[in-house]
């Protein structure tokens, strides 16, 4: 693993492949394969394979053997009729069936297809591993002159299944895929040999009638400006052709840069100015809270360090006051260090994800390996969450460490598990590729019991019999009673409060986020995470601080619980933008679409509530320890 960090260290920038992976040369007339991916929408959220609607098969239908990561994410990788050849062009050429034999559409499946269409479905195909993109040109906003000039060019991912006019369904049913390609350098009597950089795709719909092909399965395509679309009726058979033709076109992109056509489709320029803008703003205000709550404690334990002021301190109201209290084991104290233990687990997981997709290690062209890495992850950092679970626990005087250990291991996972799988049942209803398959699952619970239960263990084991954290003051024996507390003391008030300043540090990379779950979009700005994810650790061990330091000035001794919640706040406002992009950017209707879309937000959000509440928690507890530490107690 260390090796492979500093192989790509070393590697150059341009570069999105993990150090090994060899792209693949072709000669001419070397077949190019076309693979088909999965239907996706946006406005459904259900991903479905390629065959799941009418079209041409091959003789034999192959699946890819898939990693963890694709089988979750819907993929279902399989071979398509499509003959591509390197550097070969076709004209046009039916898919399949004989020209005076075309293809016949059932009611049922025509239904389909016009339902397929209405709900806005794209096809995902891949050459060569890239994925296809359909070319879209427009003008922006500049000068007359200028707009005669040039036009700006965005790529979408997939194709457009079809389109609607006028209350009817039209069929993409002819593809014109545009291939592009790199001429390596090779020695002069050698073969020359090519590499696949840029993989765009036509669709049009042309009619039946218009298609005229000969016995051999080549066709006429006709002028675009007197041809018809090819019309779906839901309500009877239907006869088309399935046609497609292949342009192959040189290009200057090498092979390393390949990705960067697919990961420059959005505004970049936008994202970078809001990135700086909200790093800026959060240091600024990180600068400022630092800088009251050094300059308020130096005063504190001044005046409580002065021998000759005793008698005046003790009358005073702060938090030295609550000296003898303030290391008083909450109430659950099992559950708190549960929940801790599968933050710090969280925590580990997200930080080495991170990181190692910033190297670039983990990028889109590595299907399903961002999502495989985080899984495996946060089984094998179970060891670390148990340790600091179990320490924590022996702190909070607690005694049952094997019911503890058991309860770190399996109430965090066993809720996402419990939430994924009544959503599976409801994806399985659908017949679709989202589905989670049962061996899978079962797989995924090995998984849970097999690694992560007994690393839990190991380290819950350890961390229990390792010396509990040395609090600097003792705890008396009768609680002290807590003076009534202001209203913007409320534990809702300082959610709310608390939740502001680490949310603004993220809430721009969260839309990029969203887009790249819920639209299908290539998310690959793992650098800008990375610095978000810093700044989201100092904003809320920052915030945890100040608000704890509030809370024993007002004489409120119970702290522990409510820093983990109220150090969780921005999970809140991360519930209330999912809300908002789910009426303002999202067309979901259905009841089950908008079901998965809050079942999922409503793990995110869980999800997060316990990593910020996590660090919200530790930073609180070193802060607390290091001020008691600093007064003199009698």
């Amino acid at each position: 693993m260390c090796l492979l960090m500093l192989l790509a260290l070393f590697h150059e920038t341009s570069s999105f492949y993990v150090p090994g992976v060899a792209p693949i040369n072709f000669h001419k007339k070397d077949p190019v394969e076309i693979k088909a991916v999965k239907l996706t929408s946006s406005r459904t959220q259900l991903p479905y394979e390629y065959y799941s609607l009418p079209f041409c098969q091959p003789s034999k239908i192959t699946y890819k053997a898939e990693n963890l990561g694709e089988v979750l994410r819907g993929d279902r990788i399989v071979n398509t009729p499509f003959q591509v050849f390197m550097n070969i062009e076709k004209k046009c050429e039916v898919l399949c069936n004989f020209p005076n034999k075309p293809v016949t559409l059932t009611v049922e499946q025509s239904k389909l297809i016009a339902e397929r269409i209405q709900e806005d479905y794209y096809i995902h195909l891949i050459a060569d591993n890239l994925p296809v993109a359909t070319r879209l040109e427009f003008y922006s906003n500049r000068e007359e002159e200028e707009k005669k000039k040039e036009k700006d060019v965005q790529f979408e991912h997939g194709y457009r299944l079809g389109f609607m006019d006028s209350n009817k369904f039209y069929l993409h049913n002819h593809l014109s895929f545009i291939l592009y390609y790199h001429r390596e350098e090779v020695e002069e009597n050698q073969e020359p040999t090519y590499r696949v950089v840029r993989f765009e795709v036509v669709p049009q719909s042309i009619k039946l009638e218009d298609l005229k092909a000969d016995e051999k399965g080549i066709c006429m395509l006709p002028e675009a400006a007197g041809s018809a679309p090819q019309e779906i009726d839901p309500t009877k058979n239907n006869q088309l052709l399935f046609t497609y033709s292949v342009h192959w076109k040189e290009s200057d992109i090498k092979w390393a840069s390949r990705w960067d056509t697919y990961l420059t489709m959005s505004d970049v320029q936008i994202h970078w100015f809001s990135i700086i803008n909200s790093v800026v703003v959060v240091f600024f205000l990180s600068g400022i809270l630092s800088m009251i709550i050094i300059r308020t404690l130096r005063k504190d334990i001044a005046n409580y360090n002065k021998e000759d002021d005793i008698e005046d301190t003790m009358e005073e109201s702060g938090w030295k006051l609550v000296h003898g209290d303030v290391f008083r084991p909450p109430q659950y104290p099992m559950i708190l260090s549960s929940l801790l233990g599968s933050g710090i687990q969280l925590f580990c997981m997200i930080l080495i994800v991170i990181f190692v997709a910033m190297l670039g290690m983990l990028s889109p062209s590595s299907r399903g390996a961002l999502m495989t890495t985080a899984c495996f992850l946060f089984m094998f950092m179970g060891v670390f969450g148990g340790f600091s679970a179990g320490r924590l626990y022996r702190t909070l005087k607690g005694h049952r460490w094997k019911k503890g250990a058991f309860c770190t291991a399996t109430l965090y996972p066993g809720v996402v598990f419990g939430i994924c799988f009544v959503l599976n049942c409801f994806i399985w209803g659908k017949h679709s590729s989202g589905a989670v398959p049962f061996p899978t699952m079962v797989a995924l619970l090995c998984m849970w019991f097999g690694i992560s239960l007994p690393l839990v263990y190991l380290g819950y084991y350890f961390g229990f019999r390792k010396q509990p954290y040395d609090n600097p003051v003792r705890t008396n024996q009768i609680p002290r009673q807590i003076p009534e507390q202001r209203w913007y003391m409320n534990r809702f008030v300082g959610i709310l409060m608390a939740g502001i300043l680490p949310f603004g540090a993220m809430f721009i990379e969260l839309f990029f986020i969203f887009s790249a779950i819920w639209e299908n979009q290539f998310y690959y700005l793992f650098g800008f995470l990375f610095l978000v994810f810093i700044i989201l650790v100092v904003s809320c061990s920052q915030i945890s601080i100040v608000m704890v330091y509030f809370q024993l000035c007002a004489e409120d001794y119970r702290w522990w619980w409510r820093t983990f919640l109220v150090s969780g706040g921005s999970a809140f406002y991360v519930l209330i933008y999912a809300i908002f992009y789910f009426v303002n950017k999202l067309d979901i209707v259905e009841f089950i679409p908008s079901l998965l879309y809050f079942g999922y937000t409503a793990l995110m959000v869980l999800s997060f509530w316990l990593l910020t509440g996590t660090i919200g928690f530790y930073a609180a507890y070193m802060f607390v320890r290091k001020i008691y530490a600093a007064v003199k107690i009698d």
